[in-house]
């Protein structure tokens, strides 16, 4: 049973305000909270502004189990073009490469000798994590070399920015070679949404394959409002789990209410099979929760507010101008914050110089939360500051300006002590002429004498 088509709505506008933020710089700071994480690694953003609003050791690498799948989907989407016409052969050589792994499966050997859709696959793979359809569709793409679509997936989490990641395999399973971070895995799960189909089979609690009458079932109890139980948390949207002993529980998941979302990565929660509790889901609810409930949009500088005055030469009668931002910059703050838990550096110039034109940028600024629900300040935004009016130049003083400045400019300068220079060696020598002058004449005078 799929989701409401009002919540696939409200993913679908997420996805687009996704794809809006990734095009203005987005700012990254952590509010304290009250929740009792069990996650070792956590990153949260805001998807309708591209801020990260929380975080804990989100560059940390960690194991991602079948939050791997997020990136094998991705290769997959780029390199077929019909998921619902393009079928794949099942072939039992690939499926041996699973044999003693203890894989969790979607019963694609059922179909072995057969084809499959890629989108029956695909459904199989991120539902009930199978790491039978992952491997199919991994040696497909790859043109019967799982090791080339593995390849594939490393080069596009270079291209994504991945800073700390590296693949082994396509499906998740440990290897001390597979690694991610909270951030990375963030980043590609928002490329990964704006890929067809993916944030409804991602969304998908239940799901038939074609010619099956067993259902694929979710291993996201969070969306699972049948099978969750107390996991259930209305307001959570996909997207993928992931288990291992190395890498514990992982979920990367999305919350969404009041024309709010956030994208949650949740990495490395204990796994006790004797005793198991899904502490990641546990927190994703917290978080959310959190969220939804404490933080808001607000405006924390405002382009019809000055910010400072910018001292101005060569105007008459008139020595700063007020700056102003060159924009509004919203943020994500708490709801209770305060005008004085904002506060905005300013670079600017000691001075300018007159004409200036109302929105000529003059410095820039730069915001920064600073309250008790942050450690420290912590940035939420740059902007450019403009002059909020127009300042004519006088000619006057701009002619006494530039006359000020030839007389002290350096070449200036030097040409006078040049003409010093040559004075004085002028007056030496003419006093030494006039010297040997005043002796000649005197010699003359006393060779007359005689």
């Amino acid at each position: 049973m799929k989701k409401k088509l009002s919540v696939f709505l409200a993913l679908a506008l997420a996805v687009f305000m996704t794809v809006s933020a990734a095009f203005v710089p987005a700012s990254a700071v952590s509010y304290k909270n009250d929740v009792k994480l069990n996650s070792k690694a956590v990153l949260l953003i805001n998807m309708d502004t591209g801020q990260t609003v929380f975080e804990k050791n989100a560059d940390k690498k960690v194991y991602p189990a079948s939050t791997t799948k997020i990136m094998t989907y991705v290769v997959v989407a780029e390199n077929i073009s019909n998921f619902k016409t393009t079928k794949v052969k099942i072939k039992q050589e690939v499926l041996n490469t699973l044999l003693g792994t203890g894989s969790s499966v979607a019963h694609v050997q059922s179909h072995v000798g057969q084809s499959m859709t890629v989108i029956d696959l695909l459904y199989s793979m991120m539902v009930p994590s199978g790491n039978d359809a992952a491997v199919v569709l991994a040696d497909f793409v790859g043109q019967g070399s799982i090791k080339k679509f593995v390849d594939m997936m490393n080069k596009k989490a270079k291209e994504l920015g991945c800073k700390n990641t590296h693949f082994a395999n396509p499906d998740g399973l440990h290897d001390p070679k597979h690694y991610t971070t909270a951030s990375d895995m963030a980043r590609i799960t928002q490329y990964a949404l704006t890929l067809p189909e993916f944030s409804t089979i991602t969304n998908t609690t239940t799901y038939y394959v074609k010619g099956e009458s067993f259902p694929l079932i979710t291993t996201n109890y969070l969306i699972d409002a049948n099978r969750g139980g107390n996991y259930y948390y209305q307001y959570a949207q996909g997207i993928k789990t992931g288990t291992t002993d190395e890498a514990g529980h992982c979920l990367v998941t999305m919350g969404a209410a009041d024309g709010y979302s956030y994208l949650g990565v949740f990495m490395k929660n204990k796994f006790d099979p004797n005793h198991d509790v899904y502490g990641t889901m546990i927190d994703a609810k917290e978080m959310f929760r959190w969220a939804l409930t404490k933080l808001e949009l607000n405006q924390v500088a405002s382009s019809e507010t000055p910010i400072c005055e910018q001292k101005i030469n060569l105007a008459w009668g008139k020595n700063s101008v007020q700056l102003v931002p060159e924009k509004n910059i919203n943020a994500i703050v708490p709801n209770d914050f305060k005008d004085s838990d904002i506060v905005i550096e300013t670079d600017i110039p000691e001075s300018v110089d007159a004409p200036i034109k109302e929105g000529d940028v003059i410095g820039k600024a730069t915001v920064y939360y600073k309250g008790k629900a942050a450690d420290g300040k912590q940035k939420l935004g740059k902007v450019n500051l403009v002059s909020s009016e127009s300042v004519e130049r006088s000619g006057l003083l701009y002619i006494f300006s530039v006359v000020q400045g030839i007389f002290l400019s350096n070449w200036f300068i030097v040409v006078i002590a040049v003409i010093v220079v040559l004075l004085i060696i002028y007056i030496i020598i003419s006093s030494i002429i006039r010297r040997k002058n005043r002796k000649r004449r005197r010699n003359v005078k006393k060779y007359r004498n005689f």
